[in-house]
């Protein structure tokens, strides 16, 4: 029998809620995931969606047969209506001659000169339009399930004690109340850890050998096929960020977030400074969350500021592909693990969970090898303080020199 008593030393209780809300208070990376179905074994698996992009790559054109990869034409069927991009000429299809090949005409110019397509043009779908009467099989094929994608679940336990000499002192009020401080503190700890692993973890499939790791961000969003931009040491601006976010969107993904390191931030709302709205809510948190005007489709996307975040890497993302599933029956709970003659209290807060990133290849977008943001906001500040010049096109230069012609 333990030495001291308190209310709930016999029972064992469900972290899972209290847990949630620590993660949504915490600035990270990892409030982005939302709770999801229960992981029903340790290898987790989940069926893709088919979200390709709504358009058609031509890889060759002969005459008027276009020539693009077995997926793209599978996009299309007779009397689909396509427009290059970057112009206003509508093309319709003839026909489907075959699983790489497709013969179109004219449809109208629009006011463009251009009379076929060319090699390497993107095609965007315009749509299908149907007969009347039309019957199974007439219309566009939508598959929702184009494969699967799995990751592993990872045992997360944190020992919360309490010595005989704390509860003595008894500084915080009754021992329940100590234990849900600690209990707190623990959990908030957990938030941290398992953020990290969020970005960083690695994929191992737990047995005898190995413990089960979970897969984050830079595992799944790093693999063969995924989508990403070499900025060349360059600073990160708004042509890079749009860069990355018209490739999610050819891919057929929604950029919703920018997730950076806090330096990399000001750098960024240095440019969008005048153009930002700041925004605190129950269901975005950020070191640093802004909003700002996605060019490419005009929607917004959110900065989010992760102090986890390497600097010279960024990620444009589809955020709803993100899911925290819990192994069935393994949610995070603690329970009494006082052993007997020990002096004080000891419970254990132990669960089993992994992440989902549903639709990586098409969801995710790394910018890496981005200049240092120390490096670039030395330059403005230097910018900022360097004396106007006679002559000069800024405005305070401009009243600075007719203030001497006054004079």
């Amino acid at each position: 029998m333990a030495l001291y008593s308190y209310s709930f030393a016999n029972k064992k209780r469900d972290l899972t809620d209290v847990l949630s809300t620590v993660i949504k208070d915490e600035p990270r990376f990892i409030s982005n995931f939302k709770r999801v179905e229960d992981a029903s074994q340790q290898k987790h698996e989940w069926l893709e969606d088919q979200i390709a992009g709504r358009a058609v790559t031509a890889t060759a054109v002969s005459s008027m047969t276009v020539t693009a990869s077995a997926g793209d034409v599978m996009k299309i069927k007779a009397g689909t209506l396509l427009v290059p991009k970057n112009d206003s000429v509508l093309f319709k299809v003839v026909s489907v001659d075959s699983a790489t090949t497709f013969t179109v005409t004219k449809a109208v110019s629009n006011g463009s000169s251009k009379i076929a397509p060319s090699e390497d043009d993107v095609l965007n779908i315009v749509s299908s339009p149907m007969a009347e009467g039309s019957g199974n099989g007439d219309g566009e094929e939508s598959y929702q399930l184009s494969g699967t994608n799995y990751n592993s679940t990872q045992i997360f336990r944190k020992d919360i004690v309490l010595t005989g000499s704390a509860l003595a002192i008894n500084v915080f009020g009754s021992v329940d109340n100590q234990l849900n401080r600690q209990t707190a503190f623990a959990l908030g700890e957990a938030a941290r850890d398992l953020n990290r692993v969020a970005l960083f973890g690695r994929r191992v499939e737990g047995n005898s050998v190995n413990r089960g790791e979970t897969g984050g961000l830079y595992f799944h969003g790093t693999q063969g096929g995924c989508q990403a931009i070499d900025a060349g040491t360059t600073a990160l601006d708004s042509f890079i960020i749009n860069d990355a976010a018209q490739t999610v969107l050819s891919e057929g993904g929604n950029p919703t977030q920018i997730l950076c390191s806090p330096g990399q931030a000001r750098v960024l709302s240095n440019e969008f400074r005048d153009k930002l709205q700041i925004v605190r809510s129950d269901e975005k948190r950020g070191a640093y969350v802004a909003v700002v005007v996605n060019e490419i489709n005009g929607r917004a996307m959110t900065i989010m500021a992760d102090p986890d975040m390497p600097d010279s890497d960024a990620w444009i993302m589809d955020i709803g592909g993100f899911g925290l599933s819990n192994l069935k029956g393994r949610a995070l709970s603690d329970e009494d693990a006082t052993p007997k003659g020990f002096d004080g209290i000891k419970r254990m807060a132990l669960g089993e969970l992994t992440l989902e990133f549903k639709n990586a290849r098409q969801r995710l977008c790394r910018v890496h090898g981005l200049k240092p943001s120390l490096e670039v906001l030395a330059a403005i500040r230097a910018q900022y303080k360097a004396p106007f010049r006679r002559g000069s096109n800024n405005l305070d230069g401009e009243k600075h020199d007719r203030h001497l012609f006054r004079r």
